[in-house]
């Protein structure tokens, strides 16, 4: 797809743009098509989601079934929309429109000597990819949703019940964040949270306590100011997740070189928390996105209904706290 190496933050505005699409192509046992780049190019080795560059005036749906006719000798039908991802490169902006493709006829080959993989969505992430595709490893294979649990001002069982209705409207990925309160009563809504977040299938991370989460074997979310006094990944249970809330370039660029999982990244819109102090917008947003590979939710005065436009700017879903506790649904 032509994508060049080495991502530069700050350098993206300075840059000229390319846009690309590439789809992820689901045969019947749900394997995902990769193709490998090719000696001679950029990134060779790599292995990607097939496509290429979009020509003027061609729609992201023409276009795809274009390269892929060209590429694999294929004639696909488009679906829809799963990500787009902006990234930053050394001599550009990419912009990959990313769609779901599971119906096509031929049999596909590599007719630019390209290898192709058919691969299970749980092994994607061990294969090496450019720095574009790994957000669309992430919107294949996490949750789209981040709740953020609310300060508790009923009971405890109420508290819970809240969560519980979380966890059956269909949220796969919880942070508990409960300031205020005493370390004891503190440990019991974590203890009790843990175990209803394992029985869901669903991901919890405590909110800074990171030796609270060795204990329970559940991941942290690291606060901003957290994350900028760490020089290294702290020890987690095998497989618990470590995020962080960023707020600038460098939180971000110190986020992935530490090797969080993931990232929250706003505030987007305005927000009831803050009254009065606009959100970053979803320019800027995009700015700082397309420097890192990192999966990122998109944070601040954001709904369920925001979920697709936070995909067209490379969110991985929506982090919130009001619109996703408590039950809501998509």
């Amino acid at each position: 797809m032509g994508r060049s190496p080495d991502p530069l933050p700050g350098r993206g505005s300075q840059l000229k743009q390319v846009d690309v699409v590439a789809g992820v192509i689901t045969d019947a046992r749900g394997r995902i098509l990769l193709a490998r780049r090719t000696e001679g190019r950029d990134l060779a080795g790599l292995w990607e989601f097939p496509g290429g560059k979009r020509e003027q005036g061609e729609t992201p749906e023409a276009a795809l079934a274009r390269e892929l006719h060209e590429e694999l000798g294929i004639e696909a039908r488009v679906d829809g929309h799963l990500i787009t991802v902006p990234q930053a490169y050394a001599d550009k902006r990419l912009r990959l429109d990313v769609r779901r493709v599971s119906r096509w006829t031929g049999i596909p080959r590599g007719l630019e000597g390209q290898a192709l993989a058919w691969v299970p969505p749980h092994k994607l992430p061990s294969y090496a990819m450019p720095p574009a595709d790994i957000p669309v490893v992430a919107a294949l294979l996490q949750p789209d949703r981040y709740a953020i649990s609310p300060d508790l001002v009923s009971s405890r069982s109420a508290w819970l019940s809240t969560l519980d209705a979380t966890l059956a409207s269909g949220v796969a990925r919880i942070q508990l964040r409960l300031p205020g309160l005493s370390p004891d009563l503190h440990r019991q809504l974590a203890i009790a949270a843990a175990e209803r977040c394992r029985s869901a299938n669903a991901g919890l991370l405590l909110n800074a306590d990171i030796a609270l989460a060795r204990e329970l074997g559940t991941g942290v979310h690291l606060r901003a100011a957290q994350l900028a006094g760490l020089a290294e990944r702290p020890a987690l249970a095998g497989g618990a997740a470590l995020a962080a809330s960023c707020h600038t370039a460098e939180d971000l660029a110190h986020a992935a070189r530490l090797g969080c999982d993931f990232v929250v990244l706003g505030p987007v819109k305005p927000t009831a928390t803050h009254p009065g102090e606009p959100g970053i917008g979803w320019d800027a947003f995009v700015r700082l996105r397309e420097n890192v590979s990192l999966p990122i939710y998109a944070l601040g005065g954001l709904a369920p209904t925001d979920l697709e436009d936070a995909r067209h700017h490379g969110a991985q879903g929506i982090a919130a706290i009001r619109s996703l506790w408590g039950g809501a649904r998509r």
